[in-house]
């Protein structure tokens, strides 16, 4: 028998036989034997001799990287020929895609043998397993890049995907199977996983079994053992944390609003031309516009190539079902026997329920939001119960012109996100007539609702913090904001300050005639930013480059901070300092963990001391810190990582606040 175990119990427990044998051992068997131990010590099994790497969920939980370099010419060139091996159905294009020539490539290392390839600055592309280069998977950030470097399942209703994101893996009775049946797959190849009706991928997997064999078990068990998913700590290691669409909820994805409205889009074109009869070759010209904007990966296996004609409309009707998008999306249906409403009751209803979501669902804190994201989870949700809303039955057709027209109105401000392509609700005029003379309306909720969902309410409302970082202006700037008519007395986000000197840049014509990236420094503005700030003898600048002005202006201010955390709120002068946590030695070699800098964070010491009690099982004190420098809870046991990821989890602290300390490491 041959096995390798993590941790500090070097042999695997006498209760679970995890029988690893030689090469003519089934690796079936050793998943099945894998699948009855305990999470932590699946967790913890990393190799066998024999029967090779077992690829499971490693990015479950927080893991720190053991050393990070960048990859060397040659090591680069064979990471690119080891990616083209492992997917041929990515050209050297899409490869320059996912890792661009002129990026450098940073390798981590992880104790669990797993080796991680992201760009440098930004995110992670690829993951070896067994840090061989035979188990390479892409992450979910490199499938949003390519969605087709990898096939996909796809799941039967978005339900299923909290599951997954939860780190369970897929079983083929939450798979979709069409009609024509599952496309033929071998064991142990890397799939994918998405929800119907959005193209990205939401997890990364090993397919457990062959089509064949999961036929001949009747299409149970297990089909995908996961490997990487959307917010797993894998995800969270970016830089820059990003999703592709607005359907990728904090804890599930949904379908992608925007592809909704193409293909409400589509399906009015559709009985247009069929209303008009139109020619033979205007109907098909339709079709095919239409059925270039249905995604490739839509079910298990289907690609454009495998779908024509009125197939791929069934197709696509059977996944949305599932969802019930006709519900959601507003799509018009005389079925149900509802009214069809004209053009003017159309644009008088979406302006309403805009109107509504200002006032109750839309706040000031939330803001920026994306324009389909206002759409589907605010505007959408207070149209009247059984009826529905269409925005294409409106005299805007878009929703970029809706919102556009009511930002010359004066209701809200917008902005076109370049990047996104995608309109950008920026902040709401509350004191325009339009809003002060709405009423909006109060929604009945039975009372069974809201005692269900009272305590997950609460729950929340606990965890939800809210980290700002703030500025008040000073002697040096103050002439600059009474110049504008701004408040000195007020505290402003940077973006605000950054809007007060632009304003006087643009009252005083002090941009540069021959370059306009350059701005002239006047007196009262070369004094706002450098007056004391220059050594004596140097001359001061006559002019500053746009792109350097608004930090200067903001680090001329004093800085502030503003913790929110529920209904309680409180702003302190200076920047926030880290939550400190310490584990020290004490009478040989028991451990203790102290815990300090909760009143930054708006926690109770003492509630806090007892939730650890009774978490950790062991006894926990609350002493005051020397000088009156706030309250320290001391948990025995070494439990700093947990204690941690705790507070991540349950308490809703960022990471870059938490400050470790292990002083029993030698």
């Amino acid at each position: 028998m041959a096995y390798h175990v993590t941790g500090a119990n070097k042999q695997p427990p006498p209760s679970y036989a995890v029988m690893l044998l030689d090469c003519s051992l089934n690796l079936h068997f050793c998943n099945s034997a894998i699948d009855n131990l305990s999470s932590r010590r699946r967790y913890n099994i990393l190799r066998t001799p024999r029967a090779g790497y077992l690829c499971l969920n490693m990015f479950k939980k927080v893991l720190e990287a053991k050393s990070q370099q960048r990859l060397s010419g040659a090591d680069r060139k064979k990471l690119k020929r080891a990616i083209r091996d492992r997917f041929p159905n990515a050209s050297d294009a899409d490869i320059d895609v996912l890792l661009p020539p002129k990026v450098e490539i940073t390798l981590s290392k992880y104790p669990n043998r797993v080796l991680v390839y992201s760009l440098e600055g930004d995110c992670p592309m690829f993951y070896d397993c067994d840090g061989r280069g035979s188990e390479i998977f892409p992450t979910v950030y490199a499938l949003w890049k390519v969605p087709y470097l990898l096939p996909a399942f796809a799941l039967k209703g978005d339900g299923v995907s909290r599951y997954i994101l939860g780190g369970a893996d897929l079983m083929f009775p939450g798979i979709h199977i069409p009609e024509e049946g599952l496309p033929p797959f071998s064991d142990g190849k890397p799939w994918a996983v998405v929800v119907p009706g959005n193209a990205a991928p939401i997890a990364v997997g090993t397919t457990m079994k062959s089509s064949t064999e999961a036929l001949k078990a009747g299409l149970r068990g297990k089909a995908l053992r996961i490997s990487h998913y959307y917010r797993d700590t894998l995800w969270e290691s970016s830089e820059n944390c990003y999703v592709p669409n607005a359907g990728f909820l904090e804890d599930v994805v949904v379908a992608d609003p925007a592809l909704l409205s193409s293909l409400q889009a589509s399906e009015s074109r559709e009985e247009d031309s069929s209303v008009g009869q139109g020619n033979a070759d205007n109907d098909n010209a339709t079709d095919a516009t239409d059925f270039d904007e249905i995604p490739h990966v839509l079910e298990s296996g289907l690609t454009k190539d495998s779908v024509v004609g009125t197939e791929a409309s069934e197709q696509l009707t059977t996944a949305m079902t599932d969802l019930q998008i006709e519900k959601d999306s507003g799509i018009e249906s005389n079925v149900d026997g509802q009214p069809l409403l004209s053009v003017e009751e159309v644009d008088s209803l979406m302006d309403r329920c805009l109107l509504q979501s200002l006032h109750v669902t839309v706040k000031d804190k939330d803001l920026p939001i994306p324009g389909s994201t206002l759409w589907s989870s605010h505007v959408l949700p207070c149209r009247p119960s059984g009826v529905t809303l269409d925005i294409k039955k409106s005299s805007y057709k878009k929703l970029s012109k809706w919102l556009q027209s009511k930002s010359a109105s004066g209701l809200i401000s917008v902005k076109e996100d370049k990047h996104k392509k995608e309109v950008m609700l920026v902040s709401i005029n509350r004191n325009h007539l339009d809003y002060t003379s709405f009423k909006p309306e109060k929604k009945k909720v039975e009372k069974n609702d809201q005692s269900s969902k009272s305590v997950d309410s609460e729950v929340q409302l606990h965890k939800f913090l809210e980290v700002s970082e703030i500025y008040k202006p000073s002697v040096h700037v103050n002439p600059i904001f009474s110049a504008v008519g701004a408040d000195t007395g007020k505290l402003y986000s940077a973006p605000e300050a950054s809007q007060i000197v632009f304003a006087y840049i643009e009252n005083e014509k002090l941009v540069k005639e021959a370059d306009k990236s350059m701005v002239i420094l006047d007196s009262t503005l070369c004094d706002a930013l450098f007056k004391g700030a220059i050594k004596k003898g140097l001359t001061y600048p006559t002019e500053i480059h746009k792109k350097d002005l608004g930090q200067t202006f903001i680090n001329r201010m004093q800085a502030h901070h503003r913790v929110t955390r529920g209904v309680d709120s409180v702003v302190r002068k200076g920047s926030l300092k880290p939550i400190q946590i310490m584990t020290e030695r004490r009478q040989g070699n028991k451990k203790v963990t102290k815990l300090s800098g909760l009143e930054s964070y708006l926690l109770d010491a003492e509630a806090l001391a007892s939730e650890l009690q009774k978490k950790f099982a062991c006894s926990t004190t609350v002493a005051e810190l020397p000088g009156k420098k706030g309250l320290e809870v001391l948990v025995q046991g070494g439990v700093i990582d947990d204690l941690a990821w705790h507070l991540v989890d349950h308490y809703g602290i960022p990471k870059r606040y938490i400050e470790i300390l292990d002083k029993t490491k030698k």
